[in-house]
């Protein structure tokens, strides 16, 4: 742990999911005087953070950045709890274009990633449990798996504790003009910080109308598990993987992991909800799309019975990638966010990347910056004169 020469900078982090948990940690293991506060506690139902599991892969296109970040997540993930990473391997199935997996093959390649094409009756003989129908190419990323999210949340939270840090079951209401001294919490009492920083996932738009605002757009997310045949480990690692069907929707899914059976989520962007009170009820429609996927790609599973449910929401920006910036009108409040559904695998290296910012003065990279969200903004405003 860093020592400072005066006394330790005191940093307050608000919300204590994946984003916010590891800043926390990271800030600690820097030697600040940190709090962690949530409104209702780490990897909590309402969060972006909450849930059984998340995919950890590395494919992201020619992205380097990106891969960069998984590798380095990789090693803070394990280095936390191994138990937290479930190894299955990515099987990718295309129906149409592949330009997206075979871009990436090089950065994978230099990052220690190994990718492997199959041809469909390869696939087929490793992979009897599912249909190949209209599939035109399919990879197999090795080195993939599913994250336990919700325990993850806590894990780190924990961590956090143990190097000395406090934990708080808060709500925050920042008031940010310019430099920000004290947060006004929910229940009257104030906490005094030199460094604030926001991970509010969801609420993130909400919290900064004016510098986010709707730049974060929560979506609902249905997600589905069914039961798999009794007496049999054909659905469970290592023996069946992470899959993802490139079709007209993109859909996802994790082997029963756990014992919480087989995991199948459509990653098309729902619509937008308020998180703090959407009803958390499966729709019809979803199901109906979630058990028409399985019909085609994985028969036998045709008419396994639903045996749980969730509906989260993702926390999307206007490109897809993450928001790490000092507010523009503050000198000493941060935010961190943008997940857009796979920023969660991320959060070791983005939390250490936050941490070197407030504490180091470090760079993030300019694909993360507010101001490009401006412009995006900007482009959108003159298509929409244009149309």
């Amino acid at each position: 742990m860093r020592a400072f020469a005066d006394s330790p900078p005191r940093v307050a982090v608000i919300g204590a999911g994946a984003f916010g948990s590891w800043t926390a940690l990271h800030l600690r293991r820097l030697g600040a005087d940190v709090t962690l506060i949530d409104s209702w506690g780490p990897g909590n139902t309402r969060s972006s953070s909450g849930g059984e599991t998340r995919v950890i892969r590395a494919i992201y296109g020619a992205d380097r950045v990106y891969v960069e970040m998984v590798r380095r997540a990789y090693d803070l993930w394990l280095q936390l709890d191994p138990t937290l990473y479930t190894d299955t391997g990515a099987l990718w199935m295309h129906r149409g274009d592949d330009a997206y997996v075979r871009s990436s093959l090089p950065v994978m390649r230099e990052n220690g990633f190994a990718v492997d094409q199959l041809s469909v009756a390869d696939a087929m003989k490793k992979y009897p449990q599912i249909s190949f129908n209209g599939i035109k190419s399919v990879w197999l990323e090795r080195r993939a798996g599913a994250l336990s999210a919700r325990r993850a949340c806590g894990v780190v939270r924990d961590a956090f504790t143990q190097a000395g840090g406090t934990y708080r079951t808060a709500h925050a209401m920042p008031n940010v003009t310019d430099s920000l001294k004290s947060l006004r919490l929910e229940d009257g009492t104030r906490l005094e910080a030199d460094h604030f920083v926001f991970a509010c996932g969801p609420w993130l738009g909400k919290l900064f109308p004016d510098v986010v605002g709707d730049a974060i757009r929560p979506t609902r997310q249905e997600v589905y598990y069914f039961g798999t045949p009794r007496g049999s480990e054909r659905y469970q690692p290592p023996r069946f993987p992470i899959w993802i069907d490139f079709g007209e929707r993109i859909f996802y899914g994790i082997p029963d992991v756990h014992g919480r059976g087989f995991k199948i989520a459509d990653d098309t962007r729902g619509e937008v909800v308020d998180p703090t009170t959407q009803e958390r009820k499966p729709s019809e429609a979803g199901l109906m799309r979630a058990r028409t996927l399985i019909a085609e790609r994985f028969p036998e599973m045709t008419k396994a019975p639903l045996i749980a449910a969730e509906v989260c929401q993702y926390e999307n920006s206007p490109d897809g990638n993450l928001i790490i910036d000092r507010h523009p009108h503050a000198s000493n409040v941060w935010l961190a966010g943008g997940g857009s559904g796979h920023g969660f695998k991320l959060s070791p290296a983005l939390g250490e990347m936050v941490a070197a910012r407030v504490l180091q003065d470090k760079a993030v990279p300019e694909m993360f910056l507010l101001e490009r969200l401006h412009a995006l903004k900007k482009r959108e405003t003159q298509f929409d004169r244009k149309n």
